[in-house]
């Protein structure tokens, strides 16, 4: 080997390299275990304990010192698979956008455009490019983007705006442009209000120009409190309000005019003091008033008074609101107030007249106008801080700007005169609405009072200085994931990688005895590689990135398998030990088979970087760091080891006693039995199309869209029974199976998926709850069961939410990349191999290999003890088989190709085939053996949550190794002409 020297150097300077990056890994994780220990499970404890020694020296070289801000921003991360925490893709909603670029306009054909843009919006495709195309298919010439009407507004107007006398491709440019602009502007405001949320390192990443943004936080547990901070628009508005005495008679009159309308169905309610009815009437007994006849009066369960119309259950808001913006109904308001605009307070809690706790919401009247628009806008604050107010309670205080002040001054001068109040409303929920007792208040200053809590303060001012969103912003997937649960993880990956590592070094050492021992080495300097490769580049490990460490296990023996394979057959044709090793190590000899299987990985690898994202792309990310380690590790590092050996003139045979004779004397007749291989194959094909069509797939959230939850139980529960307790509350859409323990569930629905709002997400979570309560003993609240704390077991261990919206790019990428990975794989054959046939029969293996991998999932997912879902890991899965499915193709059509390229073989073509086949069977089986072996042992203990993604790779793997003898290769040779099989059967019997 050339330049020995300096491939030497090179690994123990990369090697140094890699410890020293791998140390900061060590120091944070030690001083991250101290803050543990110190806080004793308060997780806000820890968090200061960490923030005060941000800027201390916690890691001393002797030559320089590292302080554990330092420390932290080199180590290797992990996922919130492993970590715990909360991460959520939020959706800018451009159609918003649009809508005050045009200054909400009124015409027909722009809000058609917008209707038509959010019902037709194809997967993968951005939701300004559906309105451009329905804008064009609506206006069909006669009306342009720069109408007055639409984009050429006053505010669109000036330099980089956009004028009347723009065409329509000219205008899309100024509108796509300031659509980007108001995405930075969220980006902006999100970066801010997270910096201040409290958790390290917080990660907030645009996805490219789709308005979605990434955020991550590691660690948090309030589930609530997070999605509230990052969906809150922070439309602050100031509302003059009407009293209970001046909107009462509508709601009278509503109330009898609904009468009609309702079909009146009797409820027993509990209710707390008399209702509206008994301001306005004397009748308190008469058939008007009696329960079950009065849509609206009867969902009242405590009076208001004041600003406060009446409080009603959550559950009736959605009922009443829609009451109350009937046309027919609203035409029943008094003429000064045709405007008015009923709005909804924060959530609060009432006690019945058994003094048990029942949650409520009061019911506002907002004096509107025909611009819809608020007497003040929340513009002019220019800081906001938590506080406190006259009786000690957690609030908010604000200072306006000059022009703020001026106008709270007049507005709260207002009030006083009037005696009216004054509602906060904040993301169109009134959060207060005090009255003005002591005359016009000047200076500016104000504050926001309520039932909050601390946190809920400290959260609404970090908002409020944060500034607002441009459009909203909705949560169109989420995943949230117990610490807890992220430590099995941990647990299970890292038993599964150190077992794994054993199984592959001692069938190394069994296999190839001292030559076995130098490969181990090999792969242990490759894992130093590997993690300090990971930590320079700061990528983020997780759990599908464990299994990805663990298969390069498994691929980083597969290159000195084919080596050894190959300087085993040039030792028994009669070559020295040098010779041997110098010939398998050239491009003859074992290179070019390495090269070609390892391009092909990196191929998949690169299509599953590429159109993946969270955690398959920290897959991605390891298995193709790993390829890449692997190869020099390979190729060279045992090199060296092999060198010394032969210049010591020590002996080396690549075997040992027990596998000296195993496939020395192997004679198989691959091609004499392609009829019924062929049909075999087709008959699996055939049953897996049929299940395919019939039986279908079990997709996942990340498919179709929905909510899944993995929930832990004390002791087993019956999935069926749970089922059909959850379908009546979720409206039939609940699907709940045992997913590992018997005592956990994964429970998935699709019940108010398409509403991103918070109230939707914390609904369902309270449903949950409220349903599965009753099989936990006394004591779990609603915040222990769905939010996250250290040392967690039961409740919500993991919950996901997935979009439609979402779900469908999800779905379109997973199409691409698979044929994407295809194709480019069969262009590189074709362009390695010199021969259409080579790519073609490699193609048909793995079309062959796919169609099985989805046939076995298709039938076996409804009896399965563990998931088979089809999602955005059982992708990953089906790529990394393309991929490994092309190495072992690979590996036997380059010993065809040089079989037949070559003179060695004498015989009818078949014969020469055979010949190669025969000859490549141990480096085929030994590959795909240490692949089998690390795979299983991932199957067996990497946890539930991998589980249906390593089956696929497994069966994958042993499928892909009998396509190749048996599919690709007859293809290859049926394929070829006759003319050819003839030329070179004269070329080899000469």
């Amino acid at each position: 080997m050339q330049n020995k020297g300096l491939i030497k150097f090179f690994a123990i300077l990369f090697a140094l390299v890699s410890i020293y990056q791998l140390s900061f890994t060590f120091v944070s994780s030690k001083v991250k275990n101290d803050a543990k220990t110190f806080a004793n499970g308060n997780p806000q404890k820890e968090l200061k304990y960490l923030d005060s020694i941000g800027k201390e020296n916690v890691f001393n070289l002797g030559f320089t010192n590292f302080t554990f801000n330092e420390v932290k921003d080199k180590q290797i991360n992990k996922g919130l698979d492993l970590e715990g925490g909360i991460n959520v893709i939020l959706q800018i909603s451009v159609k918003d956008v649009l809508k005050g670029l045009a200054n909400n306009s009124k015409n027909p054909v722009f809000n058609k455009s917008l209707a038509d843009a959010t019902a037709n919006q194809r997967g993968n495709q951005a939701y300004i490019d559906a309105f451009f195309e329905a804008f064009d298919a609506n206006s069909k010439g006669t009306v342009k983007l720069a109408s007055p009407d639409i984009f050429a507004n006053r505010t669109m107007q000036g330099e980089g705006g956009i004028d009347f006398q723009m065409t329509d491709a000219e205008a899309q440019k100024v509108i796509r442009k300031k659509v980007d602009e108001s995405v930075d502007s969220a980006f902006g405001v999100l970066r801010k209000r997270i910096d201040q949320f409290g958790v390290t390192q917080p990660n907030i990443q645009k996805l490219g120009n789709s308005g979605r943004i990434l955020v991550e936080l590691p660690g948090a547990k309030d589930v609530d409190r997070a999605k509230k901070l990052l969906s809150s628009t922070a439309q602050l508005q100031f509302w003059e309000t009407y009293k209970i005495d001046e909107i009462g008679n509508f709601l009278m009159a509503a109330n009898e005019a609904l009468k009609k309308t309702e079909i009146k169905t009797p409820e027993v309610k509990a209710v707390v003091k008399d209702t509206l009815s008994a301001l306005l009437t004397d009748k308190k007994d008469s058939s008007a008033t009696k329960k079950g006849n009065n849509p609206i009066l009867d969902k009242i369960i405590q009076q208001g008074g004041g600003p406060v119309l009446g409080l009603f259950s959550p559950k009736d808001t959605a009922v009443v609101g829609g009451y109350l913006r009937r046309a027919d109904i609203r035409v029943l308001l008094a003429a000064d107030q045709r405007y008015a605009k009923f709005v909804w307070g924060k959530p609060t809690t009432l006690k019945d007249p058994k003094g048990k706790e029942i949650d409520a919401v009061e019911l506002y009247a907002l004096k509107g106008n025909r611009d819809n628009m608020a007497s003040m806008g929340g513009g002019v604050v220019t800081d906001a801080k938590d506080s406190f107010d006259q009786l000690g309670k957690p609030s908010v205080t604000m200072q306006m700007n000059g022009q703020g002040a001026k106008a709270w001054e007049e507005l709260t001068g207002r009030a006083f005169t009037q005696k009216s109040n004054i509602a906060i409303v904040l993301d169109n929920i009134v959060y207060s609405a005090p009255g003005v007792s002591s005359g016009p208040i000047s200076g500016g200053r104000s504050e926001i009072s309520g039932s909050f809590e601390i946190s809920e303060t400290k959260d609404l001012a970090n908002v409020l200085r944060a500034g607002k969103l441009p459009a909203a912003a909705d949560i169109v997937q989420s995943d949230v994931v117990g610490p807890s649960l992220g430590q099995e993880a941990i647990d299970n990956g890292t038993n599964s990688a150190l077992l794994g590592l054993l199984l592959v070094s001692l069938w190394m050492m069994i296999y190839y005895g001292k030559a076995g021992w130098y490969a181990n080495v090999a792969l242990a300097v490759n894992l130093l590689f590997l993690f300090g490769i990971l930590a320079s580049l700061g990528a983020v490990l997780t759990l599908p990135g464990i299994a990805g460490i663990v298969l390069t296990m498994g691929t980083a023996v597969d290159a000195n398998i084919i080596i050894y394979e190959r300087a085993k057959e040039e030792l028994r044709s009669g070559k020295s030990l040098e010779e041997a090793v110098k010939t398998s190590y050239g491009w003859k000899g074992a290179m070019r088979s390495i090269v070609d299987a390892n391009v092909t990985h990196i191929l998949t690898g690169g299509v599953l970087f590429i159109f993946g994202s969270g955690p398959i792309k920290g897959f991605a990310t390891t298995l193709l760091i790993g390829i890449i380690t692997s190869l020099f590790t390979s190729i060279f590092i045992a090199r060296i080891f092999i060198d010394w050996t032969i210049s010591k003139n020590n002996k080396l045979s690549f075997v040992t006693n027990f596998s000296k004779n195993f496939f020395t004397n192997f004679h198989f007749d691959f091609l004499k039995i392609k009829k019924w291989t062929y049909a075999f194959s087709a008959l699996v094909t055939i049953v897996s199309i049929y299940s395919l069509a019939t039986n279908g797939l079990d997709q996942g959230v990340d498919f179709v869209g929905g909510r899944t939850f993995q929930v832990r139980f004390e002791k087993p529960v019956e999935a069926e029974v749970v089922k059909a307790e959850l379908a009546k509350v979720f409206d039939g859409s609940a699907e709940v199976k045992v997913f590992g323990k018997d005592n956990q569930l994964k429970i998935t629905t699709k019940y108010k998926v398409q509403e991103h709002g918070i109230q939707a997400d914390q609904e369902v979570n309270k449903l949950l709850y409220d349903n599965l309560k009753k099989y936990y003993s006394a004591g779990l609240t609603y915040d222990k069961f769905v939010n996250a704390y250290d040392g967690k077991t039961l409740g919500v261990l993991l919950a996901s939410k997935v979009g439609p919206t979402i779900a469908e790019d999800i779905k379109t990428n997973a199409y691409w990349a698979v044929l994407g990975a295809m194709l480019i794989v069969g262009l590189y054959l074709i362009i390695s191999f010199r021969k259409w046939q080579y790519s073609l029969g490699a193609i048909a293996a793995v079309i062959h290999d796919v169609i099985f991998v989805l046939g076995i999932y298709s039938l076996c997912y409804k009896f399965m003890p563990f998931g088979m879902e089809i999602d955005q890991h059982f992708i990953a899965a089906i790529l990394t088989v393309i991929g490994y499915s092309m190495n072992d193709t690979v590996i036997v059509f380059d010993r065809v190709r040089e079989f037949l390229d070559g003179k060695k073989a004498k015989g009818n073509f078949n014969s020469i085939v055979n010949q190669s086949i025969n000859s490549t069977m141990s480096r085929t089986i030994n590959t795909s053996l240490t692949m089998i072996m690390v795979l299983l042992i991932m199957f067996i203990f990497g946890g539930d949550s991998i589980r249906g993604f390593i089956f696929a790779m497994l069966i994958g793997i042993i499928v892909g190794t009998y396509s190749s003898l048996f599919i690709a290769t007859p293809v290859l040779c049926d394929t070829m002409s006759e003319e050819e099989h003839k030329k070179i059967e004269r070329e080899h019997n000469v």
